[in-house]
């Protein structure tokens, strides 16, 4: 043609090779991709119905079943952050007009709440200060006024740091006509769960922690009940995209023949699959014990330098985030920026109702090694000696 009909020009950016720097990502998530997983997410595409994309998606549905520690066979990845998962777990149990309590001592309780606000369904909201973690106590008193349908807990809150104990809130929620409904997007493959055992209704996580796969895909799983509380409801899910019974013909999950839902991501899926594959070949017991040791390690050297740990109670830390007060006269972006900018390696500020209150360091998967606690101490009391600290 003589004259183009073109009036935006190529972005020069995008003629340029592109340019990713090497760091060690040592905050909340998400965590460095091993060379394995890269492999297995560079591998060329399949289609998303192929018998041996379907073989996979099988492997991976075993792989989070080992992980959960369950026999549900409603159990498969959506294709989104965990952020995604928790959309769909709250998507497929609540129905306007549901009551659901929520606790909330970070910033994932906030998000839940306020999600479910946003489905019409009646939320109380069970408060405790960050830091801390809910006794089963706290729990049942919060049944008993409210009688929800739904309990929403987070497992590892990782605006905060605290693990938060599950044993006997199953049953708890179970006694009271209430489903479980857990986020366990920074704890798992850290600390222990046992989604059976521990009769939770609905657990799901995310593939960028201790998985070490890029975001964009969570493991998520459905009791019995969950299942049939889905089956009774009124009306269908709010989102076509995340609607259960869609998702759980796809994966395999019903004994019916699978009907296409969605294109899924294929390639993160084969690197969740591998991200799996390697939390079965370490084992669950050992990943729980290389990081809660880890964890202790920079613990103890975060209080010889003379900081301050945010979470008091030793076994209220969650093993995966550790979060440490901003010590007095510093400003915490400059600690994280001397970091980035010193030693190429990310720690991060606090977030939701820590802001401005705590750092955030993260050892999960491959990055809970005593190495890396060695070099995030060293870059921590370099940047506490070089970084300018206000006089008042």
């Amino acid at each position: 043609m003589a004259t183009s009909l073109l009036r935006i020009p190529p972005p020069q950016a995008l003629l340029r090779p592109l340019v990713v720097p090497e760091r060690l990502l040592l905050g909340p998530g998400p965590s460095n991709v091993p060379q394995r997983i890269q492999a297995a997410g560079g591998r060329q595409i399949l289609g998303h119905m192929h018998p041996e994309m379907l073989q996979v998606m099988d492997e991976i549905k075993a792989g989070i079943q080992y992980a959960f520690q369950t026999q549900n066979q409603l159990t498969l990845a959506i294709s989104g952050s965990g952020h995604c998962a928790m959309e769909a777990a709250l998507f497929n149990l609540l129905e306007c007009g549901d009551t659901i309590l929520v606790a909330i001592n970070g910033i994932w309780g906030q998000r839940a709440a306020e999600i479910a606000r946003r489905l019409g369904a009646n939320v109380y909201e069970l408060l405790k200060p960050p830091g801390e973690y809910f006794t089963p106590r706290d729990i049942e008193e919060g049944l008993v006024q409210h009688k929800p349908s739904v309990l929403f807990i987070t497992h590892g809150e990782s605006s905060t740091g605290v693990l938060q104990p599950l044993e006997g809130l199953g049953e708890l929620c179970h006694r009271h006509g209430c489903l479980l409904l857990v986020d366990a997007v920074a704890s798992l493959g850290g600390a222990p769960i046992f989604m059976d055992q521990q009769e939770i209704d609905v657990l799901y996580s995310g593939s960028q922690k201790v998985l070490n796969s890029p975001p964009g895909s969570a493991p998520i799983s459905f009791s019995e009940r969950a299942r049939e509380k889905v089956l009774r409801r009124k009306t269908k899910p709010r989102s076509f995209y995340l609607d259960i019974g869609w998702l759980g013909n796809y994966w395999g999950c019903d004994g019916e023949p699978r009907r296409y839902h969605h294109t899924a991501p294929i390639n993160s899926f084969f690197s969740l699959r591998e991200g799996l594959a390697m939390l079965a070949e370490i084992g669950l017991e050992s990943s729980w014990e290389r990081h809660r040791a880890n964890c202790a390690r920079l613990c103890q050297g975060l209080l010889s330098l003379g900081l301050e740990l945010f979470v008091k109670d030793e076994k209220a830390r969650l093993p995966t985030v550790t979060t440490v007060r901003v010590p007095e006269g510093y400003n915490w972006k400059d600690i994280t920026a001397f970091l980035m900018d010193n030693h190429a390696m990310e720690i991060t500020g606090g977030l939701g109702p820590t802001v401005d209150k705590v750092l955030r360091i993260g050892l999960m998967g491959c990055n809970s090694t005593g190495e890396n606690v060695n070099r995030v101490l060293r870059a921590l009391r370099d940047a506490l000696g070089s970084c300018r600290r206000s006089r008042l």
